[in-house]
């Protein structure tokens, strides 16, 4: 057994300036589902379908942020966070894709309000998978024309608030809303098409690239980004081609098809090879790789995990398909490369079963730097990072989460680490401020610094809030050996 007098302590220092923050996203915590103008976008619709969220959980309540949000305001000054990242709900501002809803409008003027008024950065992401249903019902992303309606949608955003908000993100990991949303049919709409999930994506893109346009032709100088979520993809066995092979292929799948077409204006050759039986870049027209890197100001960067692959075992056939997490079958995301194996590492896991690997983080952002944003002369943003774990509140609602507070210290570690390496990363926002809806999931996978009683909607910081507040206000992370 270890004594407290065989610790030792070291310190982390963040450079000045150096941000942090937290994120939130409207359809996982809003609520007020169908009031002043609100209709149903993808996700109300996908929670009505039986077995396509456990517990027949939705968005209808959840937080009642919408309700709330000046207190929840209130809690991010609190804790002495600089930024809060949050996204506009589409279905609530444009609720059928066409014309503006001045009440949905307004809800976010006065949020941008309040958080100039407490001194927050606010940080506006445009889509946090919250497509209008009825755009939906006119083919959703696989149809082109949704890019251009997303780019009518940032127009009304950025006439109403680009004369506060400085910080404008066009969407928030594409890699969900178009490969598990329309391969893996686990996210709204729930469809298992490959070949839907390639036109998709390249929808996304363009829907970017455009966006990016509409915020560039606005008459202050914003600061305009987008964020996408990544793995770290490891061989399992590095002296096996068949593994690099299969590593090589989620990386692909996963980071590469869409970095490459931001930063280097096209398709990873290798990725165009994996996916041609889909069609991935087939729906593309003369110009969209123009539109689609255009030169941005910030790369938000989402990391929860990496993990290690295997070739395929030529022993096993099995199915394409599998229960998700409500219950209803799914395929792979991986399109092209469905048979590849993910292997355990046997390291700790988090609720939703995902590895704990905080130095996967530091690679990533070294490898970004080094063959994207480097080059580009672009900095990163952590715009997500947490973990779900299985919390106990005491009769006062307080979480003792040691294993959540142990998680953000490691993986600030980790940042600290690729910033001395020369990754030039400008902040941190921890994923969530408040325990919500986590899609598929429901609302049993809590990762919120603020726990929240969905019977009375209380908030009660957790031990992570305070913990996080106090490397906000100083800068620094305290570690333990």
């Amino acid at each position: 057994m270890t004594s407290t007098t065989d610790l030792t302590t070291s310190e982390l220092t963040f450079p000045a300036g150096f941000s942090f923050g937290t994120a939130t996203a409207a359809y996982q915590i809003e609520g007020a589902a169908a009031e002043d103008g609100r209709r149903d976008s993808i996700w109300d619709a996908f929670c009505r379908v039986p077995g396509a969220v456990i517990g027949g959980d939705s968005g209808e309540v959840v937080c009642d942020h919408y309700h709330r949000m000046p207190a929840d305001v209130d809690l991010i000054a609190d804790l002495g966070l600089d930024t809060y990242r949050f996204s506009t709900s589409w279905a609530r501002v444009c609720p059928d894709g066409g014309p503006a809803n001045p009440a949905g409008v307004d809800f976010y003027s006065r949020l941008v309000d309040e958080l100039l008024d407490r001194g927050v950065r606010p940080w506006l992401t445009l889509y946090h998978w919250d497509l209008p249903q009825a755009l939906q019902e006119a083919g959703g992303w696989v149809n082109r024309d949704t890019a251009h309606r997303f780019a009518d949608y940032a127009q009304v955003m950025v006439d109403a608030l680009g004369d506060r908000v400085d910080v404008w993100t066009t969407l928030n990991e594409p890699w969900c809303s178009s490969f598990l949303s329309y391969a893996a049919g686990e996210h709204a709409p729930g469809h298992t098409s490959p070949s839907e999930a390639v036109d998709a994506a390249h929808h996304l893109l363009l829907a970017h690239g455009l966006g990016v346009q509409v915020l560039r032709g606005h008459g202050r100088d914003l600061t305009v980004g987008i964020t996408t979520n990544h793995t770290v993809a490891d061989p399992a066995d590095p002296d096996d081609p068949g593994d690099v092979d299969a590593a090589r292929r989620i990386d692909g799948a996963f980071n590469r098809v869409f970095l490459d077409p931001i930063f280097r204006g096209d398709y990873p050759a290798d990725v165009l090879e994996d996916m041609s039986w889909a069609g991935l870049g087939r729906v593309a027209r003369e110009g969209d790789m123009a539109l689609i890197s255009a030169p941005i100001d910030v790369l938000g960067v989402n990391y929860y995990n990496g993990g290690a692959f295997a070739a395929p075992d030529p022993r096993v056939h099995e199915p394409l398909t599998h229960p998700g997490p409500g219950g209803l079958l799914r395929r792979s995301p991986y399109v092209g490369s469905e048979r590849v194996r993910g292997v355990s590492r046997g390291l700790p896991v988090t609720d939703m079963g995902w590895e704990i690997q905080p130095d996967g983080l530091t690679r990533l952002l070294l490898r970004l730097q080094r063959e994207y944003t480097g080059p580009a002369g672009i900095p990163m943003v952590i715009t997500e990072n947490g973990a779900a774990f299985p919390d106990v509140a005491d009769a006062g609602g307080f979480v003792q989460d040691h294993d959540r507070i142990a998680y953000l210290r490691d993986h600030l570690a980790a940042v600290h680490a690729a910033l001395e390496q020369g990754a030039d990363v400008r902040g941190y926002l921890v994923w969530s401020l408040l325990d919500n809806f986590e899609w598929a999931w429901g609302c049993g996978k809590r990762f919120g610094i603020v726990h929240v009683d969905f019977d009375t909607l209380e908030r009660t910081p957790k031990a992570s809030a305070q913990w996080y507040s106090g490397v906000a206000r100083t800068g620094r992370v305290t570690l333990v050996s």
